[in-house]
């Protein structure tokens, strides 16, 4: 674990002290560095155990994948946010960095933690550097609201957690995850007790009903931080259900029917909202809550299918709707608007993009033989095993899914081009690099699947 910590701190004083015309280069170069060296945690995926096992922090199945993309998601964010941080003062730019490496250092900490206090604190501190990065580097006067929204629903939902964690620590005097099948059996089991440890996790997940903070959040937020939103953030969600249910199992079953039902159905009324949408990060935004609605519902289930499942959608979900950000502000940056039908028939100018748009949209309908393909069916599988009547919902969300995602492609790259776009600036190689960086991990997982199974 230290191999990976000690340089990620290391990458703060980089970024301070270094010559500011080398800043961006250094850093993503350290940042890249970081992310191979990451790799070599996949290396412990055949063991079942805890490894890499330090005084307060250890890894596992579940959060090694977790924490590689973390990793992986620095450096993308660094080549992502140069074009939009150019204008910003030297100092600006070097306190959005540290921002981005201690958001980094906090979700290390998050998923490799072996103190559910300790993932507590990770888990709240995180909002922090999230919060400044939205309210101070985001497009438009909202962006306060939406700092605003994320506030107040993060905290207010993640009290009833930290009291029901002190709760269980005076009645066990442990809350160490690797010691849990000791201290078990004096767990109390209530069911007031299980919707206040689960009640912080469908809100960062989210669950639809609990998710109107999101969409104003990503709408806001500069490019990082929607791509970490996406593609890390709300995975803290399912990460900690998984680690918690193990923990409040006995009555899990009598209490998931109301929060199954309700993510079913925001796997529709999300689908129905996206095909009426106009503004593309909104619509990337409400897919996104889709998508998490079907891994509520796997782990849900309580079976280890759904867990897998659960899993394999999270990792896929995350490279793919951080790459739909990364498009949809390439896109942003040259015709300034975000609403799909003013910037239609993109591929008259940008045929390559359109490309890249197109792979994309196929990950986001889960295409055979991409990971959402697989997480997604393991998940429609075991919730139908589970009970019938799931298959109506699911099926209905995954062709709603295809419609919407089509929907976007078309929309933003056919048709023909808007009087108003007369000229606009090629993409170039950073950008297409990005994108490659995002598709790369897909492809590889399509080969070595069990890379992402818990």
């Amino acid at each position: 674990m230290m191999k990976i910590l000690i340089p990620t701190l290391m990458l703060i004083p980089v970024t301070w002290l270094s010559n500011f015309p080398h800043l961006w280069r250094l850093t993503l170069s350290y940042s890249f560095i970081i992310s191979m060296l990451s790799l070599t945690w996949i290396k412990n995926m055949s063991e079942t155990g805890w490894t890499s096992l330090g005084l307060y922090t250890a890894i596992d199945t579940l959060s090694t994948p977790l924490l590689v993309l973390t990793c992986w998601l620095l450096p993308l964010m660094i080549l992502a946010s140069q074009n939009h941080m150019k204008t910003e003062s030297h100092a600006r730019q070097r306190l959005y960095i540290t921002l981005l490496i201690f958001l980094q250092l906090f979700l290390i900490f998050a998923f490799s933690s072996t103190e559910l206090i300790m993932f507590y604190i990770m888990f709240e501190a995180t909002l922090i550097p999230t919060l400044i990065i939205i309210t101070r580097w985001g497009n438009q006067l909202e962006r306060l609201s939406a700092g605003t929204y994320l506030l107040f629903y993060t905290l207010i939902s993640s009290l009833p957690l930290l009291v029901a964690l002190l709760m269980i620590q005076t009645k066990t005097g442990s809350l160490s995850l690797t010691s849990t099948q000791f201290y078990f059996p004096l767990i109390p089991q209530h069911n007031f007790l299980w919707l206040a440890c689960f009640l912080a996790f469908l809100v960062k997940m989210p669950l639809y009903g609990l998710h109107l903070w999101l969409p104003k959040a990503h709408v806001e937020a500069p490019i990082a931080g929607s791509m970490i939103l996406a593609a890390v953030l709300l995975k803290l969600g399912g990460y900690g259900m998984m680690r918690i249910s193990s923990m409040v199992e006995p009555i899990s079953n009598n209490m998931t029917y109301p929060f199954i039902t309700l993510a079913l159905w925001g796997i529709i009324m999300t689908g129905l909202i996206c095909l009426q949408q106009m503004d593309l990060k909104s619509l990337i935004a409400y897919s996104s809550v889709g998508h998490m609605g079907l891994v509520v519902g796997g782990i849900m289930t309580q079976t280890s299918w759904g867990y897998s499942g659960a899993l394999i959608l999270m990792i896929a979900h995350g490279l793919t709707s951080s790459a739909l950000f990364c498009l949809a502000n390439i896109n942003y940056e040259r015709t300034h608007s975000r609403i799909m039908y003013l910037t239609r028939g993109l591929q008259i100018i940008f045929p390559l993009m359109a490309a890249w748009w197109l792979s994309f949209t196929l990950a986001n309908l889960a295409l055979p033989p991409l990971p959402n393909m697989m997480g997604e069916l393991t998940i429609i599988v075991c919730m139908f095993n589970w009970s019938w009547w799931t298959i109506i919902f699911t099926g209905v969300g995954t062709l709603i899914t295809a419609a919407y995602s089509l929907h976007m492609f078309s929309t933003t790259q056919r048709g023909i081009l808007p009087p108003h776009i007369s000229s606009l600036t090629p993409m170039n190689i950073k950008e297409h690099l990005l994108i490659i960086l995002h598709l790369l991990p897909l492809l590889s997982l399509i080969l070595k699947p069990e890379i992402i199974m818990c």
